[in-house]
């Protein structure tokens, strides 16, 4: 079977249970060639489907999401390592460190603090944003905290970032310039579809409303901001007013940042006024 053949049917195979079947099909196939994805599109008449491509189908097929087939996600400019242990990471991700770089400006933050660390991804692209910056993401899992080590090992960044244990900011005593926040905050009645499913419950539900954890992260971060500082902080598409709220109870100005659907994704608090 040729590769093109063997895309397409994979990604009908796989259209009940995705809706990015072809790019699911794609990234399967590279890894099960061991070559880039874009190789893989270029190259595809020299190339012949590896025995092992339709057990990686049939892993999809079952629900496991692609990321912890490959083990691999891009991530801004990087492509972390991933396990079952951390939650994959999104494109609405991303939409923190943009808004970081918008508040810094031509200027880089020194000191950058990851709260709820898991893979890195935020804290490690962030370095690679900043390569003068040092950083320190805090994860109460072990096991998360391995896989963020070994990707700042991987990524050449395992003196510029330190991980350490702890609930939030548990044993973190400085101040940052740069705050980085993704906590749970899907309420636990909320039902989940898709690969969420296959993802760490710790990383995903806070409570009845899904505040349980900005409630207590709001307390403490004016005690950890540099004067100037920033936290920005991801939210579920409703929760721009209630942690709006939490956040201004602690005299931070709070500003909001959209993703690329229009929704309320971030929340940009700093010690002194506004960031508009």
């Amino acid at each position: 079977m040729s590769v093109a053949q063997a895309l397409r049917d994979a990604a009908l195979v796989l259209q009940p249970v995705s809706p990015t079947a072809r790019l699911d099909a794609e990234l399967l196939l590279a890894h099960a060639l061991d070559i880039p994805r874009n190789m893989l599109l270029l190259d595809q008449h020299d190339l012949t489907v590896p025995p092992g491509f339709a057990d990686l189908v049939d892993r999809r097929l079952a629900g496991e999401p692609v990321a912890y087939i490959t083990g691999v996600r891009d991530f801004w400019t990087i492509s972390v390592h991933v396990t079952p242990d951390v939650l994959i990471p999104r494109p609405d991700s991303e939409t923190l460190i943009e808004a970081a770089i918008a508040h810094f400006g031509v200027r880089s933050p020194q000191r950058i603090l990851d709260l709820g660390a898991g893979s890195g991804a935020l804290l490690l692209a962030a370095l690679d944003q900043w390569p003068a910056a040092q950083g320190r993401g805090v994860d109460i899992s072990p096991a998360a905290l391995a896989v963020a080590r070994g990707n700042a090992d991987r990524l050449g960044m395992a003196d510029r970032a330190v991980f350490q244990q702890g609930d939030w900011a548990e044993g973190v005593t400085d101040r940052f310039d740069l705050i980085l926040i993704n906590p749970p905050y899907i309420a636990q009645d909320e039902p989940l579809f898709g690969d969420v499913l296959r993802e760490p419950s710790g990383a995903l539900f806070a409570g009845p409303e899904g505040l349980d954890d900005y409630r207590r992260i709001a307390p403490i971060l004016p005690g950890l901001l540099a004067e100037g500082g920033v936290a920005v902080i991801e939210i579920g598409h409703d929760q721009r007013e209630s942690v709006s709220t939490l956040l201004s109870n602690q005299g931070l100005g709070v500003a909001v940042r959209r993703d690329l659907a229009g929704h309320s994704r971030c929340l940009i608090a700093t010690r002194y006024g506004s960031t508009g």
